[in-house]
């Protein structure tokens, strides 16, 4: 039973070090959006694109610091997020506003995918603390979706 629990939480982990990747690359795309956007709805994308981007970064924290509240190390460069990130890299300085839109809330729809597929890991690591943050995180990722998605229809 030990071996089964002790793999459960290394899967848990690396979806968690998974998870810090997104929000890493989801961060560094949304600031640039935001640097970036231009058109009509400037101001209001220019506002949200830099309100859902700290939104990110402050999970950033709390992702590693889970990740080392189960003994396990976290990612440690650039290169380490680029290899466990789901986030396709966006190094346009012009995509149109409703191309970044579109964009990020594709983006926001992996990471909540992803969320939801850690749950499983979790219970099966016996991690309820985990577990809890999972839900608090998928919400949150699920509100910036919902934004994104309304500015589309």
């Amino acid at each position: 039973m030990a071996d089964t629990k002790t793999n459960s939480t290394a899967a848990l982990v690396a979806e968690l070090n998974g998870l810090l990747a997104d929000h890493f690359a989801l961060f560094i795309k949304t600031k640039n959006f935001h640097w970036h956007v231009k058109g009509p709805r400037f101001r209001d994308l220019h506002l949200l694109f830099d309100e859902q981007a700290l939104e990110v970064r402050d999970q950033i924290d709390l992702i590693a610091e889970r990740v080392r509240k189960l003994d396990a190390e976290t990612l440690t460069s650039l290169g380490t997020v680029g290899k466990a990130t789901k986030i396709k890299d966006q190094d346009s300085a012009t995509l149109a506003a409703e191309d970044m839109i579109a964009e990020l809330l594709a983006d926001n729809e992996t990471v909540i995918a992803r969320l939801k597929g850690m749950k499983d890991l979790a219970e099966q690591a016996g991690d309820n603390a985990t577990d809890g943050l999972l839900d608090d995180w998928t919400d949150m990722a699920e509100q910036r979706a919902w934004f994104l998605r309304s500015l589309l229809a």
